[in-house]
């Protein structure tokens, strides 16, 4: 099929590579024109293992085009997708100002035989308020065919869960339209039936529910884990204790320094508006962010309690003169994105007690650069060894796998004082109490060094 994606964003770049790789002829758009000139060239603006190679491939086989002629783009698709951003607006609502924009540039010269699918994540009720922004700019008579293809996109394992999804959910008001979604999606669909159809408001909410489901039992979990550290529990066994009833699982059920990222924050403020503007305020949503916020500086506050409670400092320069190795800048590991990651949050609080930092991550520290700039108090290392040279503490806050068994006899020798901040709880706090370590985990008793 002819396929055309309006974003290169992370979800339109993804299903622009894949929908290519089982041949149909895809043409992404996008409205800035150096990042269609470096995708051209091969150049990914991200970072999503399987994305470049993918990518590269496509391109060079013809399948997959870049540009920045929205009506051009429009004319070649029969499928066209709407993939671009929704962010936080003001109030917390989605801000659909990109998407209803595209809207109207599609209508310029939409047919009656082209289909238009909402890809971004978008409240109940958008794909109603874009068909009639494409009513605004098409000709007399045309009545423009939409709907609804939330993605469910993991930020590190994209491609692979497109390429194999779980589930395939398409909102439609019409045969015609089930029809040319079910065609396109055949190649995804063939182990089993994965395609679950369902009217338009439903689909749109599947997906706001899904992730609101997520971040509430995460934001239960760090929940918990606060209680178990004030009653002398270990959280870890407490989640191995409820995993194993199988109506709960082990899914989604760890703690740590809450969730970050471009998807979970902003959908569940999304989805806690909606609820408001009609009349229903979603109690636990808000719960769930109140949660999430306060979790992202509990590692600031254990490092305090630490070191901070025994200087003779103002209460803004706790921390004065100290130094922390930070290992993990993204808001989780395989990806380079640090949209509202517990590690920013942590980073901006250390300088305001008067601390500095010395950080390292496999893929985010050039977009940590870009945030920050240059500063006397952000040292930024290729190496994560080189992080703990001279500093008080290391704080472990996104558990990229390399950080999961390093060389601990190193760590201690670089360190001024030997104690680990684990805000992933990937290490075990008695091996660490054993080779001389101090151990402060989420929702776990802290461990002092043996000996």
């Amino acid at each position: 099929m002819r396929v055309s994606i309006f974003g290169t964003g992370y979800v339109g770049l993804v299903t622009g590579a894949c929908l290519a790789e089982v041949g149909n002829h895809v043409v992404c758009m996008d409205i800035d024109a150096d990042k269609v000139e470096r995708l051209e060239r091969g150049e990914i603006p991200i970072y999503e293992p399987g994305l470049e190679a993918l990518v590269k491939r496509n391109h060079a086989a013809g399948r997959l085009a870049f540009t920045t002629d929205a009506d051009a783009a429009t004319r070649h698709g029969e499928v066209v997708f709407i993939a671009v951003g929704t962010p936080s607006d003001e109030d917390g609502s989605a801000d659909l100002r990109a998407v209803l924009a595209v809207a109207r540039q599609i209508g310029r010269v939409l047919t009656e035989e082209q289909l238009v699918v909402t890809k971004s994540t978008v409240p109940v009720g958008t794909a109603a308020r874009v068909r009639e922004a494409i009513r605004e700019t098409t000709g007399d008579g045309l009545e423009p065919r939409v709907a609804s293809n939330p993605e469910f996109l993991k930020e590190g394992a994209a491609v692979k869960d497109f390429m194999a999804p779980d589930r395939i959910i398409i909102g439609v008001a019409d045969e015609r339209s089930e029809q040319q979604l079910r065609h396109l999606y055949a190649p995804f669909n063939r182990n089993h039936e994965k395609i679950i159809s369902m009217d338009i408001a439903s689909a749109e909410l599947t997906k706001y529910a899904a992730n609101a489901m997520l971040a509430t039992k995460i934001s239960f979990m760090n929940e918990l884990a606060n209680l178990a550290e004030e009653v002398g529990a270990d959280i870890e066994r407490v989640r191995n204790g409820i995993g194993s009833d199988p109506r709960i699982g082990y899914h989604f059920i760890y703690p740590g320094v809450g969730f970050g990222g471009s998807c979970f924050p902003k959908d569940i403020r999304a989805l806690a508006r909606t609820a408001s503007d009609h009349g229903r305020p979603a109690r636990i949503l808000e719960a769930v962010e109140a949660v999430n916020r306060d979790q992202k500086h509990r590692l600031h506050e254990k490092i305090v309690n630490r070191f901070g409670t025994d200087r003779e400092s103002s209460p803004g320069q706790a921390l004065s003169g100290r130094s922390f190795a930070i290992w993990g800048l993204a808001f989780k590991p395989e990806t380079d994105d640090i949209r509202e990651a517990p590690a920013r949050v942590l980073i901006e609080a250390l300088w305001d007690a008067g601390a500095s930092v010395r950080a390292h991550d496999p893929k985010a520290m050039e977009a940590i650069r870009a945030a920050y700039g240059e500063r006397d108090d952000l040292v930024l290392v290729d190496d994560p060894y080189d992080a703990i040279d001279g500093a008080d503490g290391l704080v472990v806050v996104t558990e990229w796998k390399a950080f999961w068994s390093p060389d601990f006899e190193r760590i201690k020798a670089g360190l001024i004082h030997p104690v680990i901040f684990d805000g992933r709880n990937i290490y075990d706090p008695s091996e660490l109490a054993a080779m001389g370590f101090e151990h402060h985990a989420i929702g776990r008793p802290i461990r002092a060094a043996i000996g």
